[in-house]
C-alpha cells in the first residue's frame, strides 16, 4: 500500500536517506524542514515544504495543503555539549517542536508517527548490550528532550489513539552506496566526518575527547550503524504501525562497538593516510564511556536487520561521499 508522508527534518542527513528509502518503496514524499541544519540539495524525493515544526500556523497550512498518512519526525538539535550549554533551546526545539507537531497531526486527523530517537535516553550504561528495557536515565538535556518526547508519544496513544515507533539508534554513520546524499555538519561534532576531513586536509587537526575512560584503549565505545540501514529501519517502522496500534519503542544499532581509537585506524586504512595525526583534549561533559545496542527486538518485530557491519565498510561509503560532496 502507497502512503503519502510528510517527512519532517527531511533535509537533514538521516531524514533525506529516510525520503529517499519511501520514494524507493513508492511512497509518496513530502519534506518539511526550516534548513536551519538541513540542506535544500538533500531534497531529490518529494516537494520542500520550508517551515518549523514549532510554528503552528505553518503545520495547519501544510496539513491542510493535502492530506497525509503518516509523518517521520527527524527535526531535532542533536550536539551533547551544547545541549548542555543551551538546554532551554533543545527543550523549545526538541520537547516543544514535537509536541505542536503532535497536536498538528491530531487535528489533522494523521494517527502514524515514527519518530527518531536516541540512545541518549539511556544514560551510563548498566550492561555491555543496551536492550528496550534497560533504564532510561539520560544525563544530558539532549537525551532528556527526546525522553519526553516519547512519553508524549506513550500518552498520545492512550489519549488519543495515536500510533507510533521511536527509533533509538546509536550513531549513525556513512552514506548512501550511489553517493547522491552523505553527512554535512556546521558545526561538525561526529568523529568519522572530522577524521575523514582531516585525512584530505580539509578540516581542522582531528581533536579526540577523552582517553582515561573504562574501556580496553580509554576511549568511548560507540555503536556505528550505516544510515541506509537506520532508513531501511524507519520504512519497516512504518509498515509495523499498520496492524500495531499504541507506542513502540526499538533500539537500532550494529550490534558491536568500535572504540575511537578503532575508528581512526579504520580512517588511515580506508583513505589510505597512514600519517593521520591527533590531539588528545578532556573529555566532553555528558558522554558515557560504552554504548552499544542490542536490537534484537527489531529484528524479531520489524524484519530489520543491518545489512552494513564491517567499520571500514562504513567508512569507505563516508569517505567516498566526503570525497566529491554534493552540497
Amino acid at each position: 500500500m502507497n502512503l503519502n508522508v510528510l517527512v519532517c527534518g527531511g533535509a537533514g542527513y538521516i531524514g533525506a536517506h529516510a525520503a529517499r528509502w519511501l520514494a524507493r518503496a513508492g511512497h509518496r514524499v513530502t519534506v518539511l524542514d526550516n534548513l536551519s541544519t538541513g540542506h535544500r540539495q538533500a531534497v531529490r524525493w518529494g516537494d520542500l515544504v520550508e517551515a518549523d515544526v514549532r510554528d503552528a500556523q505553518a503545520l495547519r497550512r501544510a496539513f491542510t495543503a493535502q492530506r497525509y498518512d503518516a509523518v517521520m519526525h527527524f527535526c531535532a538539535l542533536s550536539l551533547v555539549g551544547e545541549s548542555i550549554a543551551r538546554p532551554y533551546v533543545y527543550y523549545d526545539n526538541n520537547v516543544g517542536g514535537t509536541l505542536t507537531l503532535l497536536q498538528a497531526m491530531r487535528e489533522a486527523g494523521v494517527e502514524r508517527l515514527v519518530f527518531s530517537s536516541t540512545a541518549a535516553v539511556f544514560g551510563e550504561p548498566r550492561q555491555p548490550l543496551i536492550d528496550e528495557d534497560h533504564p532510561t536515565a539520560p544525563i544530558n538535556p539532549y537525551g532528556a528532550s527526546k525522553l519526553m518526547a516519547e512519553r508524549m508519544l506513550a500518552d498520545a496513544g492512550q489519549a488519543y489513539g495515536l500510533r507510533s515507533v521511536a527509533l533509538r539508534y546509536f550513531n549513525a554513520a556513512g552514506a548512501t552506496p550511489s553517493g547522491e546524499i552523505g553527512e554535512s555538519h556546521q558545526p561538525e561534532t561526529h568523529l568519522i566526518p572530522n577524521a575523514l576531513r582531516a585525512a584530505m586536509g580539509n578540516g581542522e587537526r582531528l581533536r579526540l575527547f577523552g582517553n582515561d575512560y573504562p574501556t580496553p584503549d580509554g576511549t568511548c565505545v560507540r555503536d556505528y550503524v550505516h544510515v541506509d540501514d537506520l532508513a531501511a529501519a524507519h520504512l519497516a517502522a512504518l509498515e509495523y504501525l499498520h496492524d500495531h496500534p499504541g507506542a513502540h519503542r526499538f533500539n537500532l544499532g550494529n550490534g558491536q562497538g568500535f572504540s575511537v581509537l578503532e575508528v581512526v585506524e579504520a580512517v588511515r586504512q580506508v583513505s589510505g593516510r597512514r600519517g593521520l595525526s591527533f590531539d588528545w583534549e578532556p573529555r566532553r561533559a555528558g558522554d558515557p564511556p560504552m554504548l552499544v545496542a542490542a536490537s534484537a527486538r527489531a529484528r524479531q518485530a520489524l524484519g530489520w536487520s543491518p545489512r552494513h557491519t564491517d567499520l571500514c565498510e562504513i567508512v569507505a561509503s563516508a569517505w567516498r561521499w566526503h570525497a566529491q560532496p554534493r552540497y
